[in-house]
């Protein structure tokens, strides 16, 4: 796939076929990925690949903790923290958020529907692999961030050369405390994101959105040009 095609079709899927995707795949999407740029060439990134029985006990584990009332562990409280009302950055939540409930058939008073709906992000939306990325807590946060946003986007452009659709999740990793437990993260490791890495399932009505983006004028200023 040309580059401009792919930086124009990347999107979230958040239904995928039950299909395994082959460990040689993976390897090829993560060598490209590799190559993204990052601080002084830092590279501040570790993939855990998870799929079959640890990605399953990890989505179950999830689950069983968004529904206990012991609520985000301390080191993760921060993925939920929601936009400001009022903001230009709540409306397009919302935005996006109704348009996905609209196609989904997700009623506003449909209480049930929309947990099972996020119970799904727990799940990484039932995909059959996960890539979970983490740093190292000694480096700077505002710069291991910003590579671990990097190279996210390089794997999800990479991931559709090859047929595969992606969803880039905080969600995914809000249970620090599962997760390290199951995949074995050390404690010196800083989780940062996961995508959740599978082949889309066209038939599922939420794989249709394609969320909008602000004009042009809005976000360019024009300088000399």
């Amino acid at each position: 796939m040309e580059l401009q095609a792919a930086i124009e079709q990347r999107k979230s899927i958040r239904g995928f076929l039950d299909k395994p995707v082959p460990k040689e795949v993976l390897t090829q999407i993560l060598t490209l990925s590799v190559r993204a740029p990052s601080t002084k060439n830092a590279q501040p990134w570790h993939f855990y690949v998870l799929a079959k029985e640890p990605l399953e006990q990890l989505k179950r584990a999830n689950v069983e903790r968004f529904r206990s009332p012991e609520g985000p562990p301390e080191e993760m409280a921060h993925v939920l923290v929601e936009p400001e009302k009022g903001t230009v950055y709540r409306d397009r939540q919302i935005d996006i958020g109704k348009r996905l409930f609209t196609i989904m058939g997700i009623g506003r008073e449909d209480k049930a529907k929309r947990i099972e709906w996020v119970e799904r992000g727990f799940r990484y939306f039932d995909a059959p692999a996960a890539i979970i990325i983490v740093g190292d807590k000694s480096r700077p946060i505002e710069g291991t961030y910003m590579d671990a946003g990097l190279v996210t986007q390089t794997v999800c452009l990479a991931a559709l050369d090859f047929g595969l659709g992606t969803c880039i999740e905080n969600q995914g990793i809000t249970y620090s405390d599962a997760i390290r437990k199951i995949v074995q993260i050390p404690d010196d490791k800083r989780l940062l994101v996961a995508i959740a890495i599978g082949y889309p399932d066209w038939d599922f009505s939420g794989n249709q959105i394609t969320s909008p983006r602000e004009d042009m004028e809005n976000v360019v200023t024009w300088c000399g040009l």
